[in-house]
């Protein structure tokens, strides 16, 4: 049995550690305020874009735009968006998983990592890190979004890449949070048509002014609106998942501290039994 300068010590060391997570969890709780309005507000854009483009597209026939088709090249660019930070749960592991164990092939990949545990995970699994961009996700703009976009499809129209793809955690509530992958070009025929459905409607999509010139101004538009919604979703998603992570570990903490009372009190009361049996034994001795 552990000695009770060894329980003391232990119980110490764990009541800090139990300071740490609950000052973790506060910073957490408070930031997931902010992000939790933001990512609230660009929601209704975010899938108004999706659905009002997929729907428009599934409208028209016979267009040849080159982001209606998948390039020329096998290579495919997906869009990683993780923290930087750990002690997240399962928050970057869930994404990282998204491209490991999916039905991609390691070889055909190029990775815009935005956030450093997905590059650093990836990066040791073999995957070829493109571009990564760190400081994005500690505070997500539309302009950095629209950096982005406007790489991928200067690589998407040079033929370097074929499709693009964006992993990133969508954000249902406080503690529902989903891994999600998304493509976003080209939009394919079954997509088309299950917005079509969904909107209700048949009729012909015209274009004012050619259709090339506005899909020129759309897509982008449409890419980058996606992009921005990953990015303010995935950081409500994060300080969400950091927040159940903490009280998880506030509340472990709290039980192995009154395991290891419950051993001290014990080892004390053992202590002073041996005490006076000596005592009693001694006494004896002498009379």
């Amino acid at each position: 049995m552990a000695s009770m300068r060894d329980i003391k010590r232990r119980k110490g060391s764990i009541q800090s550690t139990q300071q740490i997570t609950k000052a973790m969890k506060l910073v957490s709780t408070v930031k997931l305020q902010r992000a939790k309005q933001r990512a609230e507000q660009s929601k209704a854009y975010f899938n108004c874009m999706y659905e009002t483009v997929t729907s428009m597209l599934a409208r028209t026939s016979g267009l040849n735009h080159p982001y209606l088709k998948a390039g020329a090249s096998d290579k495919k660019a997906v869009v990683v968006i993780t923290s930087n930070r750990g002690l997240a749960g399962g928050y970057n592991s869930n994404i990282v998983k998204l491209i490991t164990k999916g039905e991609f092939k390691k070889a055909d990949l190029e990775i815009y990592a935005i956030g450093k545990k997905g590059k650093d995970a990836l990066q040791r699994n073999g995957y070829h890190i493109v571009e990564e961009d760190p400081d994005i996700i500690e505070e997500p703009s539309y302009v950095d979004a629209m950096a982005i976009t406007n790489r991928l499809l200067k690589s998407y129209a040079d033929g370097e890449i074929g499709e693009i793809y964006l992993a990133y955690t969508g954000f249902k509530n406080t503690v529902v949070h989903e891994p999600t992958l998304l493509k976003l070009l080209p939009v394919e025929a079954g997509e088309r048509q299950g917005s079509v459905q969904s909107a209700g409607s048949r009729a012909m999509m015209n274009f004012e002014p050619e259709d090339d010139e506005a899909l020129d101004m759309i897509i982008p538009k449409y890419v980058t609106s996606l992009i921005y919604g990953g990015l303010v979703e995935a950081v409500a998603s994060e300080n969400g998942a950091r927040m159940q992570a903490m009280d998880s570990a506030t509340s472990n903490a709290e039980e192995m501290i009154d395991q290891l009372s419950l051993m001290y009190n014990r080892a004390r009361q053992g202590s002073i039994t041996q005490e006076l049996t000596e005592i009693i034994a001694g006494a004896n001795a002498i009379s």
